[in-house]
């Protein structure tokens, strides 16, 4: 199957907005097989929508379409591609019924444009949205299909494959080919020492296609497999991924959509045991993903971001002697970070951070990109030193990214210097 992607809205031409949705759409659709055969992105004007769609289509057995379908006079998406196939607009009272009740429930006052939302092209398939207000339709035009949805990242990442894809399988039934995907997460090695340790692997002679996604700060390893079964498709998917575990296995930390976060707090979770957090350059972020993990209050303490010297000293007891004797970026100062905040949080373990994240801030002896990290137990105190070579941002990502990976060792049972 051909499939082409086009994204609306006047935001992405300007560069305010960044179009994820065009590459997120793009992965799954490849994922499946299914071919990519163009991707558009057009401004909120009718005439460029319908000529996106009639070159789209000149080439493809279906559109994916995202944007323009909320209640304000710039979202026209709904207009145009029912104009663009002569179609007249109807309203769903089904769907009016459900958007009034959600403004009710929330306590919103309900404004008459709100009923753009309800209105879709005669003849169309309405795409439920489990997350949000505007719900998505779909047409058929000359045996092709085209399936509109909102362009909000997080409700595209749900109605493509719930609504979209069985829609389109529906709708566009295809020869089965049975395709199964492997994705492999790595931390500490770059995308060129990857492929650099998997190139005598045989991927390659086992069928299996390979893709690599930098996700920065980490790398994605796709192994993709097509056969005439599952169990085929499973049976070369298995034997690809052991040809990289023996590779690579000291920078996996997970698979497919597993997170550092995610993978550290079931583990924490399940040997119940407790954290607490002391941030100085990495400014909460570790806390901040730990929180991203729905029950994180059964092992997350507390978070501290003790950025100055002063607050080190007050809320961690850093003695001053310390700070004049090593400075704030040091291995001693980490480590009585991490022993500090368990002592106080009365925790199974601490974990802190400190460095140089730049571009100001750097000396001869500590460069910018320096970084401490340390990870306390009540037994031992753990402590790692990092020199990273990136802009502030992704200094403070990398080195977050770090402690994570350090605590996801320790609790592996693995080598926590690794």
């Amino acid at each position: 199957m051909k499939v082409g992607i086009l994204t609306i809205g006047n935001e992405l031409l300007s560069g305010r907005v960044q179009d994820a949705n065009a590459s997120w759409i793009a992965r799954q659709l490849s994922a499946l097989d299914w071919q990519v055969s163009v991707i558009l992105s057009v401004e909120d004007q009718e005439y460029a929508i319908r000529d996106a769609l009639q070159y789209g289509l000149s080439c493809s057995d279906a559109m994916i379409v995202t944007g323009g379908l909320g209640p304000t006079a710039d979202d026209i998406t709904t207009a145009a591609v029912a104009k663009a196939f002569g179609r007249s607009l109807y309203t769903d009272e089904a769907v009016l019924a459900y958007l009034k009740e959600i403004f009710s429930s929330y306590g919103l006052t309900w404004t008459d444009n709100n009923a753009k939302q309800a209105a879709f092209p005669e003849g169309s398939e309405v795409i439920p949205n489990p997350v949000g207000t505007a719900a998505g339709f779909a047409i058929m035009h000359d045996g092709h299909v085209i399936a509109v949805i909102p362009g909000v990242p997080a409700e595209v990442k749900r109605m493509v494959p719930e609504g979209v894809i069985p829609l389109l399988r529906k709708r566009l039934p295809q020869t089965v080919q049975h395709v199964m995907s492997r994705t492999i997460k790595l931390f500490g090695l770059a995308e060129a020492g990857v492929d650099h340790a998997i190139a005598d692997a045989g991927l390659k002679d086992l069928g299996i296609d390979v893709g690599f996604y930098p996700n920065f700060p980490e790398n994605h390893l796709v192994l993709t497999s097509r056969e005439n079964s599952m169990e085929a498709a499973a049976t070369r998917i298995r034997e690809a991924e052991k040809r990289v575990m023996d590779r690579l296995a000291n920078y996996i930390f997970g698979f497919d959509q597993e997170t550092i976060e995610g993978i550290v707090a079931a583990e924490l979770t399940r040997r119940g045991l407790t954290l607490a957090v002391a941030e100085s350059c990495t400014g909460g972020l570790i806390t901040d993903r730990l929180t991203d993990v729905p029950g994180s209050s059964l092992f997350l303490d507390r978070g501290l971001v003790t950025y100055s010297n002063a607050s080190k000293i007050e809320l961690l007891g850093l003695p001053e002697d310390v700070l004049k004797a090593h400075g704030a970026v040091s291995e001693p100062t980490a480590r009585w970070m991490a022993e500090a905040v368990r002592h106080r949080a009365g925790t199974s373990l601490g974990l802190s951070t400190t460095g140089v994240a730049g571009p100001s801030g750097g000396s001869p002896e500590k460069p910018v990109g320096t970084i401490f990290i340390a990870l306390a137990d009540g037994h031992q105190t753990y402590c790692r030193h990092f020199q990273f070579r990136w802009e502030r941002r992704r200094i403070k990502i990398i080195a977050a990214e770090a402690g994570l990976m350090m605590l996801k060792r320790y609790l592996s049972g693995d080598n926590v210097h690794g």
